[in-house]
Formats: C-alpha cells, sequence, structure tokens
C-alpha cells in the first residue's frame, strides 16, 4: 500500500480500508494494540521518547504518570491525530495505525472519550445514541431514519449498560456531569469499538458516580478493549489489573497496582511520599 510523504492513504485506496474493515482485526496472537519504540517531538522537546507497550485484546489496561509523561500523546498517536518520528503503531497483527486517517482509525473501531464529555446537549438520551449509531450524520437525516429492531435493542442494551434507562426522554443538557459522562462512552459503544481510549473518566464525578464507573469498566472489560488515563488513584485501585507508568515519554514501570506503587522511582516521579 502506497502512503504519501505523510503516511496518509492516497485517494484511490479506500478499497484497502474496506479489505480490512471486512477482514477484522486481528488478534490470534493476543495483543491487539502494539507501539514499539515511538518517538514524537515538538520543536525540539521529545513528547514520547522510544514508547513501548502492548495491549492484550479485552485487556483493561490505566496509564498513569505526571503531566507531560507523554499520555496525550500517545493517544494521539494511536487515534492518527499526531505522526510518529520513528517507531511502529499496529492495531492488531496487520493494521499500521501510521498510514490511516483519524477517520479511518475511528471507523476500523478505535474509539476515544476525552475529559470533558460531548454531548448534543438540546437532544435527548436516546436521540444522542441513535445519532451516534448513523453512518449519515447529518442530524436531520439521522433523527429521520427509521430503526430497525435490531437498532433498537442495541439502544436499550446500552442504555441499560450504562444504567440511563429512566433517562431515555431527558434532554443530555440535564444530565448530570457523571450521566453526561457515561452517554459519551454509550455514544462510542454504539459505534462498536473494538478498543476505547478514555482520558480521565472519572474527573469531577461524586464518589457514587465513580464507583459506577468503575462498575461500568469491569463489564466491559473482556468484550471490548479499555485503555484507561486515570490521575485519580482511587479509581485506578478499583479497576486495575495491569498498570503502566509514563514518565518522560517511555515506559517507566509496568505491572499490578501493588508491585507499581511500591516502586521506587514511581514514588519519587509521580506518588510521593
Amino acid at each position: 500500500m502506497t502512503t504519501n510523504g505523510q503516511g496518509d492513504l492516497r485517494s484511490g485506496e479506500t478499497s484497502g480500508l474496506g479489505h480490512l474493515m471486512r477482514e477484522g482485526v486481528d488478534v490470534s496472537h493476543g495483543p491487539i494494540l502494539y507501539l514499539d519504540d515511538i518517538t514524537v517531538s515538538f520543536d525540539g522537546f521529545r513528547a514520547l521518547n522510544g514508547l513501548s507497550l502492548t495491549v492484550d485484546a479485552g485487556e483493561l489496561r490505566c496509564i498513569i504518570g505526571p503531566n507531560g509523561a507523554g499520555k496525550t500523546t500517545m493517544m494521539d498517536v494511536i487515534t492518527g491525530k499526531t505522526r510518529p518520528d520513528s517507531g511502529s503503531a499496529f492495531f492488531g497483527q496487520t493494521i499500521d495505525l501510521t498510514r490511516f486517517t483519524e477517520a479511518e482509525i475511528a471507523h476500523m473501531g478505535i474509539g476515544r472519550k476525552f475529559q470533558k464529555p460531548t454531548v448534543f446537549e438540546n437532544l435527548t438520551v436516546v436521540e444522542n445514541l441513535e445519532l451516534a449509531m448513523k453512518t449519515d450524520k447529518r442530524v436531520r437525516a439521522s433523527l429521520r431514519a427509521k430503526l430497525s429492531k435490531e437498532d433498537l435493542g442495541r439502544i436499550g442494551e446500552t442504555l441499560e449498560l450504562i444504567r440511563l434507562e429512566t433517562e431515555a426522554g431527558r434532554p443530555a443538557g440535564t444530565l448530570s456531569h457523571g450521566q453526561k459522562q457515561w452517554l459519551e462512552i454509550g455514544m462510542l459503544l454504539m459505534q462498536e469499538p473494538r478498543l476505547l481510549l478514555l482520558d480521565e473518566p472519572a474527573a469531577g464525578m461524586t464518589d457514587e458516580e465513580t464507583s459506577r464507573t468503575a462498575e461500568l469498566f469491569r463489564k466491559l472489560a473482556g468484550t471490548h478493549t479499555l485503555v484507561v488515563v486515570e490521575h485519580d488513584m482511587d479509581f485506578i485501585a478499583e479497576i486495575s489489573r495491569i498498570v503502566t507508568v509514563l514518565h518522560e515519554g517511555s515506559v517507566l514501570a509496568e505491572g499490578p497496582m501493588d508491585v507499581v506503587k511500591n516502586d521506587e522511582r514511581v514514588i519519587e516521579v509521580y506518588l510521593g511520599r
């Protein structure tokens, strides 16, 4: 497959994307995300410095680290927003993420949620989920389309999963902060992603909302792969299986939370005494 100087697909190669969509993501060897020796520099500053990371299909991976550690840049590389200066980024065994645009990567099954929830506040909860599901993103066309029984079933299942069944007809703008976060996660789920990148999902939540979010993530793990970037260490402790600590653009430590939190290097640069 030929690329231009920036690594983007040239026009006329969308058939390659279609082929990948038909074939699906190859996770036969375990990993769904593979970053190898990724380097990204901005005006001489190395945001990522030889970053290598492997995440298995169905895993719930937590990423922590001080500000400036490279967490956001890492997600930018995975989603195609930023092209690495060097290194490899693969989705499954065969999909080289550096060769695709943001839109193509999202279509292939990588969903990203930013810290601040982005929902259509004037639309109801159900309408937000419906709009997220449609391929035609023009609001009028999407809301006018007739839903199939399968579509209605998916919306109902998602409402139950994100615990907003009783709020289905409520305008999204009237939801609490935590409920808006759940709705946006539901909107991502309607797009049927294989990999979810979640940036500080517990920020600004009440204790009860945080606990419900932890429960949601544990339910999603297995059928989905989750990479959660978070500063709330109590929340991390609730959901963590494997924790990766970034520092100065590379992996400082990795392992179960009990091991990572007692690592002297992690204590020094991030957790403190």
